[in-house]
């Protein structure tokens, strides 16, 4: 008896339907084709996906005046939706996806992207274990797209073949993503991140140009492992300057770049993908000695509150792995949370160091979790500060140009305390 293939899966789709789609480097072309190619089966169907705003290219919305999406992070299209009436944003973290996806309501057919199988006849996750594991059992029909350029990657997560509904064989170009270049600021922000990176440390960074710049500062460093949501080209840097140790286990959810680093990671023994459960596990990271995680903002207050979702009153993103791993770095023995950012925006008008989060912005991080906060300008290491001293310090690394108007402010806002 013959299997029914994915464009078959995708015909029978039908009004009501909830669909999970794979998104980063699982985005799927041969799915999204076979989408676009029958878009009336979109017609009231509620398509799922965890999308990366500029990363993900697949519009569902696009594909019917009725069709519904549930989206975790802030896009464009998501946006536009929201106004229809036809999308929904969960306003959650990583581990709070995670829940949604074990408990939220069950989806009719999970799409899956995946590797050929072996002898044995399992198929790799391939470049993204991040999710999909948390929704395939409990999928009432499971599709899958097997791709010969699928790279095998060792994992938690792989499926039988012979518990696949539907499926197709095609070979289709996986999702190419290309870092911005590091810029002369991301540069010596990078350098002042890793004078305080030591030797044998555990590091988490995600995309951006600050990790990106990571990869060539920490090139003399010896010893580092990762443990992250998302490994990119930087591993692959830390990895050939001998910066990374080679005995370690490098655990991750997705591997995010181009075919190159593919090729690379489906030969890097050590690597290790799983799902969400255990890379954003506040006890897990906790348990690891002098985990450093490195992320970004978009501003941080005289308090020491993150924003990093919301600029110039718009939704940019998500929140993201980035509570999860600063609570894990707290927990951490030895751990540090770094916040790196530029000390401006618009071209040096609006500072990035803020008196307090305004009305524009959100509290992705509260102030109890401050640690090091770092611009070009300088380190600013909280833990263990007063209020007046986390203020001064944050005041010392913000741009010359708006430390007297900082000064200022927090006179005002410290004779209401």
């Amino acid at each position: 008896m013959s299997v029914p293939s994915l464009t078959d899966a995708v015909r029978s789709l039908r009004p009501g339907d909830r669909v999970f789609m794979p998104g980063l480097s699982a985005q799927s072309g041969l799915l999204a084709g076979s989408l676009l190619a029958q878009p009336e089966v979109a017609r009231g169907v509620t398509f799922t996906s965890v999308q990366f705003p500029g990363i993900d290219t697949v519009d569902y919305l696009a594909l019917h005046p009725e069709a519904r999406q549930t989206a975790f992070f802030m896009s464009p299209n998501v946006r536009a939706g929201m106004r229809e009436g036809r999308a929904d944003l969960l306003c959650t973290d990583y581990i709070g996806m995670a829940q949604v996806m074990q408990h939220g309501p069950a989806p009719d057919v999970a799409f899956a992207h995946l590797s050929l199988p072996d002898d044995k006849g399992m198929c790799s996750a391939g470049v993204s274990a991040d999710f999909l594991p948390l929704v395939w059992a409990r999928a009432k029909r499971r599709v899958a797209h097997l791709n010969p350029l699928m790279p095998r990657t060792p994992g938690s997560f792989s499926v039988p073949i012979a518990s696949l509904d539907a499926w197709s064989e095609a070979d289709s170009p996986l999702l190419s993503y290309s870092e911005p270049e590091a810029g002369e600021l991301d540069l010596r922000i990078a350098h002042l991140a890793a004078g305080l990176i030591r030797d044998g440390d555990t590091l988490q960074f995600g995309i951006g140009t600050v990790p990106l710049a990571l990869g060539t500062q920490l090139a003399q460093h010896r010893r580092l492992k990762l443990h992250a949501g998302m490994v990119t080209s930087t591993m692959q840097r830390l990895w050939e300057a001998g910066a990374l140790d080679h005995d370690a286990r490098i655990t991750a959810g997705v591997v995010l770049g181009d075919a190159g680093l593919y090729d690379f990671a489906s030969q890097l023994e050590p690597l290790w993908l799983t799902d969400v459960r255990h890379t954003h596990s506040v006890a897990a990271i906790g348990a690891i000695p002098r985990f450093v995680a490195v992320n970004s903002a978009v501003e941080v207050d005289l308090f020491g509150q993150v924003n990093a979702e919301r600029a110039e009153g718009r939704l940019m993103a998500g929140a993201g792995g980035l509570p999860a791993f600063a609570q894990g770095a707290w927990a951490s023995e030895g751990g540090r949370l770094m916040i790196c950012l530029r000390a401006t925006a618009s071209r040096g008008t609006v500072s990035r160091i803020v008196p307090v989060l305004p009305d524009q912005g959100l509290c992705t991080l509260s102030r109890h979790l401050a640690d090091t906060v770092i611009t070009e300008h300088g380190v600013a290491e909280l833990k263990g500060l007063s209020l007046h001293q986390r203020a001064e310090a944050l005041i010392r690394i913000a741009a010359p140009s708006h430390q007297g108007a900082l000064q200022a402010a927090w006179s005002r806002i410290t004779s209401n305390l």
